[in-house]
């Protein structure tokens, strides 16, 4: 029988429906929101698993790219290894419903959520969450939820729940929280610098909100009306108990009470090994139950010594962070780098920097294709001390590379202040406790090395959580900078990373089933403290993003076409821009609004580059003043090269703002000079005047028809055009060597004509850049001389300023 139950969430409808699909699973529910729809599936085997000490839980997420309207890139047209954002999902989905089955539970339990419709505007992440506790409440496996989840946005100095993903561009923050009707179980978010006290009212909005999705699963598990199958947990045998209790506890003060973590662990080893000789021997066949019992008394004597006496393991109080050093510009081949160490954690992070072309291209249902900032985490295992396999990430690593990044990236300057795509590695060199916020602290130094003006510092530390039973229940203590041993222990790790202005990343994993907001105050005001603590250490070593990148670093300019040309500089199959790339030694990436990134390492490279764009692209203006080259002296003028490849014609007459007998007096081959385009013609010749260029006028009307008339005249071409041409020698109408018409059809523009490539004399007389300088408005070979700057031309002030950042903001 189909079930089916909705409710209006954040002012659309999401509906959950169960018995229409995947019957032979224990559980399985469709969920819909917008467009957006998923399958969740669960199955749990009838036998817990044997030799294990944990609760086998398996969450996977499947994106199905038809859900998009896709087809997967790449050469195997088919879903591969799951995307970054499908491996989030899972441990979003992971985290609040881990803690809600019964302790000791040792079945297998596997959840798949796999994504069939996707409208690229509700996230399937939080409906993943839904959708899971929904198929174990409809399912026989013993599960104390349901949990609901929504994401909150914060926009326009609102709070919005589950905002489209059209909205989140707008949104100031990004939380996805989780929680049974009663308590908060998971917390994750990204804020752009908000203050603590807003973070914790919108988990309190959050919270909320997602009771209707609550009480929509708990009816549809009473119209199921499927019984839980029985769990009942093993016998606990107190005689073992009490004998291994009464073996360790003495022990447990010389061992656990060790600043370094080595140190304690061989300690505690030894006390392990003594206990397993000594009890061995009385209860042979019962090894696993002693080691158990030995686990669970060293909880109890660590969380017992911080509830009642304040104390921790390594002697700290609650609120003490431990010794911090920080070093930047340790690798002179990086672009930046840095080392963060905190007590027994370290972190080296080195930051790359590379074009917009560099960017990670994304193969996912989000509509979203393109990724600048990319933070990678890896977690080698000599880190704690172990021999392990080298594999590619895990799930950990993804979740931690993507905290740290998400932290990171509230301040990362924009694309137009700083058009680098940046990538930053943190390779984790030794572990013991809170890495992910060693890694946010690690790759804020490593950036500032680099030169990026990030607007502020980030420093980030985790918050544990101690939590009193049986006699001491009610009694709680907020731990900051926790080590690896009061991570293990602890019921919270509550990382929390921002600036001294606000939060930019939160991240919350629970033990117990839900905390209070004031346990939640608590460890935002105290993380808070140890955050200001933190960055003060950072600041010691560096103060301010350096002045300039790094010499290895490529340099980037940004030059603007028309769109319209966007094709020519492409060229055919991608053949022109290859061929400048080749040439230059630069990388160019183009925008669709006729942005050109040019990136390189050298000056030379970087001109050489921008020299050949304007070639294909910038457009002679009339009434424009430019600094050219003179190329070419004729007996009528000089040709002067005014862009790379354009050239335009100054008559005599406009060599000065004096009478001028020939050109050879006042411009010589090489001279640069200042004109003033006075003429673009029909056929697209360029006519330029020096006198205009030092009066600041354009000529008059009278002199322009005036200069067009005595373009012929006796001895230089007849009195017409169509006698001879423009200062040729001949009035022939053939023309010839000495006779190129310089508008005629037989001896002139199109037959040797001074724009003409034809060699000089072959059809006619025109001027050949193979015989004599060049034809008029023929490109010259890039890489010539360069022009005098100038500060309002197209040369700007860039060339000037070659890899220098524009002014920051810190």
């Amino acid at each position: 029988m189909i079930h089916r139950q909705e409710a209006v969430i954040g002012g659309r409808v999401m509906s959950i429906e169960t018995g229409r699909v995947a019957e032979q699973s224990s559980g399985a529910v469709l969920l819909r929101y917008g467009d957006t729809i998923i399958l969740a599936t669960v199955v749990g085997s009838d036998e817990p698993r044997e030799g294990i000490d944990f609760f086998p839980l398996t969450v996977d997420v499947e994106e199905r790219m038809y859900a998009a309207g896709k087809i997967p890139g790449g050469f195997i047209k088919r879903e591969g290894r799951a995307t970054e954002h499908a491996i989030l999902s899972c441990r979003l989905a992971d985290r609040p419903l881990r803690p809600l089955f019964p302790k000791g539970y040792r079945n297998d339990v596997q959840v798949v959520i796999t994504v069939l419709s996707a409208d690229q505007e509700n996230d399937y992440d939080i409906l993943g969450i839904v959708g899971a506790s929904a198929a174990l409440s409809v399912s026989d496996i013993p599960f104390a939820g349901p949990v609901g989840a929504v994401r909150v946005g914060y926009i326009d100095d609102q709070f919005v729940i589950n905002p489209l993903e059209s909205q989140m561009a707008q949104s100031k923050l990004d939380l996805a929280i989780a929680g049974t009707s009663d308590a908060v179980m998971m917390v994750e978010a990204g804020a752009k610098e908000l203050p603590e006290e807003l973070m914790l009212e919108a988990v309190r909005i959050g919270q909320e909100s997602l009771q209707d999705i609550i009480k929509m699963q708990e009816k549809l598990a009473q119209l199921t009306n499927k019984a839980k199958r029985p769990f009942v947990p093993a016998l606990v045998d107190e005689a073992l108990r009490v004998d291994v209790a009464t073996f360790v506890r003495p022990r447990f003060e010389a061992a656990v009470n060790n600043t370094d973590k080595t140190a304690r662990s061989n300690a505690l080893g030894l006390v392990q090994e003594e206990l397993v000789s000594t009890l061995g021997v009385q209860y042979p066949e019962r090894l696993k139950e002693i080691i158990s019992f030995y686990e669970k008394e060293l909880k109890a004597y660590v969380r017992n010594n911080i509830l009642d006496n304040g104390v921790r393991p390594d002697g700290r109080d609650l609120k003490t962070i431990r010794p911090i050093n920080c070093e930047v510009g340790l690798l002179p081949r990086t672009h930046g780098s840095a080392i963060f160490t905190r007590g027994q954690t370290q972190v080296l992070s080195v930051v790359t920097l590379g074009s917009p072309g560099d960017e990670q291209v994304l193969d996912g249902l989000s509509s979203s294709e393109k990724k600048r900032f990319m933070h990678h985490y890896n977690f080698p295992p000599y880190s704690t001390g172990e021999s392990k396999p080298l594999r590619g990430p895990g799930r950990r690593e993804i979740g931690h590379g993507a905290l740290a990044e998400r932290a990171v990236s509230a301040v990362l300057p924009s694309p137009g202040e700083f058009p680098y795509t940046i990538r930053a590695v943190s390779d984790i060199l030794s572990s013991n406790g809170s890495t992910s916020m060693g890694s946010v602290c690690g790759t804020t130094l490593a950036l500032m090395d680099a030169g990026v003006p990030i607007h502020a510092p980030v420093a980030g530390v985790a918050m544990g959580l101690i939590t009193g039973e049986g006699e001491r229940a009610g009694k709680w203590a907020v731990l900051s900078d926790i080590q690896g041993i009061e991570d293990a222990l602890g019921d919270m790790d509550f990382k929390v990373a921002g600036t001294a202005d606000g939060v930019t990343a939160l991240q919350m994993d629970i033990k117990v089933k839900g905390i209070t907001y004031e346990i939640m105050s608590k460890a935002l005001e105290q993380a808070r403290e140890g955050r200001m603590f933190i960055m003060e250490k950072m600041l010691d070593a560096i103060d301010a993003p350096r002045e300039e990148l790094s010499e290895y670093a490529p340099r980037i300019q940004t030059i603007k076409i028309n769109p319209d040309k966007i094709g020519a500089v492409i060229g055919p199959g991608g053949k022109t821009i290859r061929k400048i790339q080749d040439e230059s030694g630069a990388k160019l990436d183009i925008e669709d609004d006729g942005s050109v990134n040019i990136s390189a390492t050298s000056g030379e490279a970087m001109q050489h580059a921008m020299d050949a764009v304007r070639a294909l692209t910038e457009e002679v203006e009339v009434g424009h003043i430019y600094t050219g080259t003179v190329r070419r002296i004729v007996d009528f003028g000089c040709f002067v090269e005014i862009l790379p490849g354009k050239e335009g014609l100054v008559r005599t007459s406009q060599l000065a703002d004096y009478q001028v007998a020939r050109p050879e007096d006042v411009v010589s081959v090489g001279d640069e000079i200042t004109v003033m385009v006075i003429e673009v013609d029909g056929q697209g010749r360029v006519n330029l005047s020096r006198r205009s260029a030092l009066s600041g006028e354009m000529p008059t009307a009278a002199e322009m028809e005036s200069e067009r008339s005595n373009r012929g005249g006796p001895g230089r071409g007849g009195p017409g055009r169509s006698s001879g041409g423009y200062g040729m020698r001949g009035g022939d109408r053939d023309g010839g060597p000495n006779r190129g018409g310089y508008n005629n059809d037989r001896g002139g523009y199109n037959r040797g004509g001074y724009n003409n490539d034809r060699d000089n004399g072959s059809r006619g007389g025109g001027y050949d850049r193979n015989s004599g300088g060049g034809g008029f408005g023929q490109r010259r070979p890039m890489g010539g001389p360069s022009r005098t700057p100038n500060p309002n031309g197209p040369s700007g002030p860039r060339r000037d300023n070659y890899g220098q950042r524009p002014d920051r903001r810190w």
